[in-house]
């Protein structure tokens, strides 16, 4: 082993410069990702909020956010079998029952309901002959 060398040895902190250059990296990537599959969603579903029913249009399409139903933001499947778009206030509530699943709060894994309560293809089985 080199005499000068430590395993236990403090790291160097950052410099606030590293740290920006850091964060700004990480910020531009994730945004990256999320421009991608967003792009795909928004060409594969109705612009309807999969909860609440709203339909966006326009400069309010960008409300509109796609949701990972696994909460998985790795799991992008081509067919989008993993997201459903969702208004920014019923994507918020989605993400609170989350937090709050195992605290009493509901979310936990004995409830049944569906996590959403709009289903934009809900009925066009029968419309199908």
């Amino acid at each position: 082993m080199n005499p000068g060398f430590s395993r236990n040895r403090p790291k160097k902190p950052l410099t606030d410069a590293e740290r920006r250059r850091m964060l700004d990296d990480l910020h531009r990537e994730t945004a990256e990702r999320a421009r991608g599959y967003r792009e795909r969603a928004l060409k594969l579903f109705p612009h309807v909020c999969a909860s609440c029913g709203r339909e966006f249009k326009g400069a309010r399409l960008k409300e509109l956010t796609v949701h990972h139903k696994d909460h998985n933001h790795d799991n992008n499947p081509p067919d989008g079998s993993n997201w459903e778009l969702l208004c920014l206030y019923c994507h918020d509530h989605e993400h609170e029952k989350q937090g709050l699943a195992g605290h009493g709060g509901g979310g936990g894994a004995e409830e049944t309901s569906p996590t959403t309560l709009f289903n934009p293809f809900g009925g066009l089985d029968g419309l199908v002959e």
